[in-house]
């Protein structure tokens, strides 16, 4: 009889591209430049060929514009799950306040429920931006899970080479600067847990490689594999190998980008790997998810968060920490 296999989940950011724009400081995003209906498509047929369910994290100012709606309903008429993704994407959402984060929240699910016909129970900070605030109100809210930590070390390094490639004022930049967080980051569990004093609010953290705390998201994969697919592929072999030493259930990250290459959007040219054409990434990312496949059932975010709920009895209770900007909590 086989072996029944532990599970791993899969998420993707839908940030879209004036969001990153945006974030970069590049003039034009007010007017909302869109590839959703490029990749969408793309990301829908790659998934239905290897009968993958994952979880679309939704920007609600893509969900409030018409325009988009046909490309977002599309995903739960395809059966995955729906998440927010916050309504602006400002990646100093931890710097708002309890009125600001409540407005936030409720008006992306509004217009998240009216785009796609689901209301999300799931969140993730843009910019993996959290605060005891945003832990408050998700609970107060009804969410069954967060999924914003990213305990890694290199997150200034992350800042520093998107700072250097950015077009931002230094008023901009001190906004910003709580981006991909602190080196403390690093210290976070790697194991699901719950947040004290935040009610069921379960935290699925983004997987890093257990013991090193270094990114294994497939966007850090595709990087690597611009100088070799063969180590970006050992690099996540050994890291999956190290999951289940360590009985880690894997939640892997996938974005937009890792679909598209630089003939689908010359703009983005200053994201890692955007020199690749979208047919490499692609097959990259399907070799990235075979490795997964073999060791775990790949599941949406919320089918984690049930099993996690399940075994709410043995997890880790965490009290709210946080190092963005000058907030300790």
């Amino acid at each position: 009889m086989l072996k029944k296999k532990p599970i791993a989940s899969l998420s993707l950011d839908l940030d879209n591209q004036w969001s990153y724009m945006k974030t970069h400081g590049d003039d034009g995003w007010q007017d909302f430049p869109s590839y959703l209906n490029i990749v969408i498509p793309r990301v829908l047929a790659f998934l239905e060929e290897r009968n993958i369910r994952i979880t679309f994290f939704i920007v609600g100012q893509d969900a409030a514009l018409e325009k988009n709606h046909a490309a977002l309903r599309s995903l739960t008429d395809a059966g995955h799950e729906i998440g927010n993704h916050s309504f602006n994407h400002e990646p100093w959402l931890h710097l708002y306040s309890e009125d600001e984060v409540e407005r936030e929240l409720a008006i992306a699910e509004d217009h998240i429920e009216k785009a796609t016909g689901k209301r999300p129970i799931g969140f993730r900070g843009p910019g993996f931006s959290l605060s005891s605030t945003v832990l408050r109100v998700l609970a107060r809210r009804g969410y069954q899970y967060d999924a914003s930590t990213f305990p890694t070390f290199l997150g200034p390094l992350a800042r520093a080479y998107y700072f250097m490639t950015s077009k931002l004022s230094k008023e901009e930049m001190e906004k910003r600067k709580g981006l991909f967080g602190k080196f403390q980051e690093g210290f976070r569990p790697l194991q699901p847990y719950q947040w004290r004093l935040m009610g069921n609010l379960i935290e699925i953290p983004v997987t890093t490689m257990p013991i090193f705390k270094i990114p294994i998201h497939v966007s850090y994969l595709l990087y690597l594999g611009v100088f070799s697919q063969t180590l970006a592929l050992w690099y996540f072999r050994l890291a999956i190998a190290l999951c289940r030493l360590m009985r880690v259930q894997p939640s892997l990250l996938l974005h937009p980008l890792d679909f598209m290459g630089g003939e689908d959007v010359p703009e983005l040219a200053f994201f890692p790997a955007m020199n690749q054409p979208s047919y490499k990434k692609v097959a990259m990312v399907g070799k990235v998810l075979q490795i997964l496949s073999e060791h775990y059932a790949i599941v949406p975010m919320s089918v984690h968060a049930e099993a996690i709920a399940q075994r709410q009895s043995k997890l880790t209770s965490v009290t709210p920490h946080f190092y963005h900007g000058t907030e300790a909590v």
